[in-house]
């Protein structure tokens, strides 16, 4: 055997060695992973260190033999470490994990980040850069993991592990890797609303109405529609004795063969009667025809309150074959709550049955179509309200209206991607900044429910 040859396989074998053993990989692209002291200082090597203008809120960082520490003695210090990547490729995908532990941490959602700015010719091409999804948390141990896709025109990609306001705990940064991977797939999705007024109608026309619209949403290719509030009831004489019923019931089971027979998800209202109480339901039948969940009405107007109607108290998110979805009807979008609830229980579709309206502003006065905008643009999720008034819409995370029904009835729809992330001008990706820039702890007053005067 030539030298040649051995030493060619002792080169494989070493390759070999080092990935059972966990150290850097050829396709590694982080110099330093595991943050190894430099020879002359407690900082890591090929990592630079960034701190706050102002002094006092710097936190302490060295490299450990347990890693990484970064900790501060004032609670609300920050600092971190960032490095430079280079040899990015536009329109490649990279897999980006870290690994940290945190020493009494009450807040690692709000306090412990991984950021990636991506940069041409040394410019950033967005200020803010993209976080990574907030952190699988483990008893004391977290892992942030998530694909990024390069824009074209990227070549140097920048890794920023960040600490704000320590709040008297310490994190320990394990490793960071990032790695070119396979491009994930986008994670599209036919979404529709339907837009239908009966007038001089019965309950029992009403029901092959909508599941006549139910069909047309199936002969669409459409994954999910949502019909509008007490489908049974609106157009009719009928009031809620006449059209209050179990669910699952006449009205679900109704649904659910027309759900069935299109291999579509609805969402609808119906009265709910529950013993003696009765709630205005939204319910999400699947694509089998069966029940799937339901929410009911938490924000009652006067004329729901005064019939009788109760209140729900709960904001469920309910999981489908393409992404999770919530509910919410009517009057609810008077209010930003339910949203914001949902957005943190990771809905990205949020269904708006709504007997109210969409109608645009007029005389400067902000109306409902500017409100569900605003709802979708606050919480990065995508909002479809179904109405009576107005127009039946599919809404963008950024706010933008994709589809419209324009007056006309009918299903109107539009193919949404839940994998694409579109950054604000300055801000970056909303979704996945709100939830960490949130201040719950000052937000008691929200939980006030006396209030010693009226507005």
């Amino acid at each position: 055997m030539s030298k040649r040859i051995v030493i060619y396989a002792l080169c494989v074998v070493c390759l070999l060695v080092n990935a059972a053993d966990g150290t850097e990989k050829a396709d590694e692209l982080v110099s330093n992973p595991n943050f190894q002291p430099s020879p002359t200082s407690e900082l890591p090597q090929d990592w630079t260190v960034w701190k706050p203008i102002w002094e006092p809120a710097a936190c302490s960082i060295k490299s450990t033999k347990k890693g990484l520490l970064i900790q501060g003695k004032d609670p609300y210090a920050v600092g971190g470490v960032t490095q430079e990547i280079k040899n990015i490729k536009g329109g490649q995908a990279y897999a980006i994990e870290a690994l940290c532990e945190f020493e009494n941490k009450p807040t690692p959602y709000q306090s412990v980040l991984v950021r990636l700015y991506w940069l041409r010719a040394g410019r950033l091409l967005h200020p803010a850069g993209i976080l990574l999804k907030s952190p699988a948390i483990k008893g004391n141990a977290g892992t942030f993991a998530d694909v990024l896709i390069a824009p074209d025109s990227a070549d140097v990609a920048r890794i920023s592990l960040e600490v704000k306001w320590p709040r008297g705990g310490s994190v320990v940064w394990k490793s960071v890797s990032m790695q070119p991977t396979a491009r994930p797939k986008p994670r599209k999705v036919k979404v529709g609303a339907v837009y239908l007024r009966p007038r001089n109608s019965t309950p029992e026309k009403n029901m092959a109405l909508w599941c006549e619209q139910i069909d047309a949403a199936g002969k669409l290719g459409l994954d999910i529609v949502c019909l509008g509030e007490v489908i049974q009831s609106v157009g009719t004489s009928a009031t809620i004795l006449d059209c209050a019923q179990q669910i699952p019931g006449p009205a679900t089971e109704q649904l659910g063969l027309a759900a069935k027979k299109n291999s579509i998800y609805v969402v609808a209202t119906i009265n709910e009667k529950a013993g003696d109480v009765v709630y205005n339901t939204a319910v999400l039948i699947d694509r089998r025809g069966n029940l799937a969940g339901k929410y009911r009405k938490v924000h009652l107007p006067r004329e729901e309150w005064k019939q009788g109607v109760r209140p729900g108290d709960q904001y469920p998110v309910f999981e489908t074959d393409f992404g999770k979805v919530a509910i919410q009807i009517c009057y609810d979008w008077f209010f930003p709550e339910p949203e914001s609830i949902f957005a943190l229980k990771c809905a990205e579709i949020i269904f708006a049955p709504t007997w109210g309206n969409t109608l645009p502003d007029k005389d400067g006065c902000v109306d409902g179509e500017t409100t569900f905008r605003v709802r979708a643009r606050d919480n990065g999720v995508y909002m479809v309200p179904c109405v009576y008034d107005g127009n039946s819409m599919v809404i963008d995370p950024m706010g933008r209206i994709l589809a419209s029904s324009n007056g006309k009835t009918g299903v109107f729809w539009a193919e949404i991607d839940l994998n694409k992330k579109e950054p604000l001008d300055w801000v970056g990706h909303w979704r996945s900044i709100a939830p960490r820039h949130r201040m719950p702890e000052t937000y008691a007053p929200l939980l006030e429910t006396e209030r010693k005067t009226t507005p």
